[in-house]
């Protein structure tokens, strides 16, 4: 995949982790997929999706997903349709849980070659 890059960065600060994923969309394919080194457990209490991250914004109605080792999505469908222009955020009350696992981020329909930001937040 030609061009896709994610940057994965995770920080952990007394009961809540932050995992930020930078990505870069692939050129051919409008996606791009990182996984976390590190295994996380706890309720989701947020996402925040940023498509003004740097570079070309991403196409309206871009898809996310955030798996468990099941690839179950602990997003529970909440990433779903982002928006090209506007930060958007999504409650815990319609967010899932995670038990020791590693997360794997998933944008699709994104267009090519295009940036965004997604931030989950753990508990």
């Amino acid at each position: 995949m030609a061009g896709m890059v994610v940057t994965i960065t995770e920080i952990a600060h007394a009961s809540v982790k932050l995992i930020k994923f930078a990505w870069t969309t692939d050129s051919g394919t409008a996606t791009a997929t990182g996984t976390t080194t590190g295994y996380y457990t706890g309720k989701i209490l947020g996402l925040a999706t940023d498509p003004s991250a740097g570079g070309t914004q991403p196409d309206d109605d871009y898809d996310i997903t955030v798996t468990d080792t099941n690839s179950l999505d602990v997003l529970m469908g909440g990433g779903a349709d982002r928006d090209e222009t506007n930060t958007e955020y999504v409650l815990s009350t319609s967010l899932g849980s995670v038990v020791e696992s590693q997360l794997t981020i998933n944008v699709s329909a994104a267009g090519n070659s295009n940036v965004g930001a997604a931030y989950l937040y753990i508990r």
